[in-house]
């Protein structure tokens, strides 16, 4: 039986949570690459990070700063670390009014394994599209679906092409429900 695995989200839907801001260096400026979180490669620590909490509300053990950045509780950053401890990067993080511990949490792979074939829809851009850095690479993925057998033994990553996309095996998806971690959605993205 092949492995199976989930899209991994915010639930930006849950009622009074909290919404975490763009995350700023030492100096409290915004960073200048937060794209470094979402490419699938170790990330070069700016030093300290800051992550505004943007809007006050119940508190989440995972959820997204701007640009999608995950930040995990260290209640999830152990089970991250303890179940895929060589695709993760955890990065130090301080909340504003938060005095337990906080990470960015960098998936450290990067997969060639979009089934193209099974995916709803797949665009590449094209170099009619004027950006030729891009050309080759996906434009869109809609209804995602990847081939699990390309996934190499990992439990962590981002999809080659298409990194907006955070993966995570089953038994990651499993650990963290069963620790009850909040702010957590799963899409599947194995099988029909």
């Amino acid at each position: 039986m092949s492995m199976r695995f989930f899209k991994l989200t915010d639930d930006a839907y849950l009622p009074g949570r909290w919404d975490l801001g763009h995350p700023l260096d030492e100096q409290g400026r915004k960073l200048d690459d937060p794209w470094q979180f979402r490419i699938g490669q170790r990330a070069h620590s700016p030093g300290r990070i800051k992550v505004p909490i943007k809007t006050t509300g119940k508190p989440l053990d995972y959820s997204h700063a701007a640009f999608s950045v995950p930040v995990v509780h260290t209640r999830a950053a152990s089970l991250f670390t303890e179940l895929a401890p060589d695709d993760v990067q955890l990065i130090p993080v301080e909340l504003d009014t938060q005095p337990e511990q906080h990470f960015i949490l960098n998936a450290t792979r990067l997969v060639r394994c979009i089934d193209d074939d099974a995916s709803e829809e797949v665009r590449y851009w094209t170099p009619e599209d004027g950006m030729p850095e891009k050309v080759g690479t996906y434009s869109s993925v809609a209804g995602m679906r990847i081939d699990p057998t390309k996934t190499e033994g990992f439990k962590v990553f981002r999809p080659w092409g298409w990194t907006v996309a955070l993966l995570v095996s089953e038994d990651l998806k499993k650990a963290l429900e069963h620790a009850d971690i909040t702010g957590v959605k799963f899409t599947e993205v194995t099988g029909p």
